[in-house]
């Protein structure tokens, strides 16, 4: 009898330290999957062609802070990478030129609610050497010069549209001078590196761009022609989680990470204005 009561108390201790092994286990498979929620993960964002420089320097910054985070970039017109989200192209980020694509984006029930993370302005730029002479806005209108430009679809060719009709509402400038200034395009394209393209290569006399575009690479290439303030127009940069992403929370942090005091500083450095100006 007492052989058999050490037999079950052998068969019990066992019992115990197997069980004991079993709950290892589990606090083992528990690490592993708190280690595989810092899994690698790829965002691809889909960002306005203006926004080029700076959101790769921004993609540079945010992965020292998250190294299982990668930024795939689609860089391209607002109203083309509208389109592409609308038939359907994987994106988890789309950040826009101008609120009417994110509109479009909205209303098709394609993104969550956006936020204006940069604002930007207009400028004229033309090629250093100057084949078109041309020293200030009122020689835009001046018969011959080669202008290029965006499509009205493009959110900078339509801002260029609104500054032209200031000045033509202007008593400096008028309605002839927008009129002979529509009359010197020469092509409409359809994201403003393009234009820039044009420019710094003497394809055309002229471009009209946004500011931020007259980048360090090519600033000695090109000579800037500031459009005044009053003349000017203020694009706004609207920035959204698409709806089919499957990273939803990474795609959020990343737009924190832009919206935060370092990110606004780097668009800063590449002459978008602060959301916090």
């Amino acid at each position: 009898m007492v052989r058999k009561y050490r037999i079950l108390s052998i068969l019990l201790i066992l019992f115990t330290l197997l069980l004991m092994a079993c709950g290892g286990t589990d606090t083992s498979t528990n690490t592993k999957q708190n280690t595989a929620s810092a899994s690698p993960v790829t965002l691809n964002v889909f960002a306005a062609a203006s926004l080029t420089e700076s959101f790769k320097d921004i993609a540079t910054q945010y992965k020292q802070a998250h190294p299982n985070v990668t930024i795939t970039y689609n860089f391209n017109g607002s109203q083309l990478l509208e389109q592409q989200i609308v038939n359907g192209a994987s994106a988890d980020i789309f950040a826009s030129a101008d609120q009417i694509n994110m509109k479009k984006a909205s209303d098709a029930s394609l993104v969550t609610t956006s936020q204006v993370f940069a604002r930007n302005k207009l400028a004229v730029i033309v090629p250093s050497s100057n084949p078109g002479k041309i020293q200030a806005l009122k020689d835009l209108a001046q018969k011959g010069k080669k202008i290029v430009v965006a499509a009205p679809s493009v959110p900078v060719g339509k801002y260029m549209l609104q500054v032209l009709d200031k000045m033509g509402k202007s008593t400096d400038y008028g309605s002839s001078y927008e009129s002979a200034v529509k009359g010197n395009f020469v092509s409409q394209e359809e994201n403003v590196k393009a234009i820039v393209q044009k420019v710094q290569t003497g394809e055309a006399d002229a471009g009209f761009v946004y500011l931020t575009d007259i980048t360090q690479a090519v600033s000695s290439k090109v000579t800037i022609i500031d459009i005044p303030d009053t003349l000017n127009v203020i694009a706004e940069y609207p920035i959204a989680v698409t709806k089919d992403s499957k990273y939803a929370q990474d795609a959020q942090a990343f737009i924190d990470f832009v919206l935060s005091t370092q990110g606004q500083a780097i668009l800063t450095r590449y002459h978008f204005i602060s959301v916090n100006s």
